[in-house]
């Protein structure tokens, strides 16, 4: 059985990512762009807003960056 996926914010998400080692590549309105510089392939656009994130979208920012939640829980 897979873990469940957390709920959290876009800020505890942008932080993940980043100890994950992706760096922001740009900001366009609410919306921030990674890349990870090793997998140039692996980019994210994260919504920036201050509310928790939908499941189905934490669930699709993870594909997009190639993580498993077990390795989500990991980097928070």
């Amino acid at each position: 059985m897979s873990p469940k996926l957390p709920v959290i914010k876009s800020k505890l998400l942008l932080r993940a990512l980043k100890r994950g080692g992706f760096i922001i590549d740009r900001q366009e309105g609410s919306h921030i762009s990674l890349i990870h510089p090793e997998h140039p392939e692996l980019t994210v656009t994260v919504p920036y807003h201050n509310k928790d994130l939908k499941k189905g979208t934490l669930h699709r920012l993870l594909e997009q960056a190639g993580l498993t939640v077990q390795q989500l829980k990991d980097l928070l």
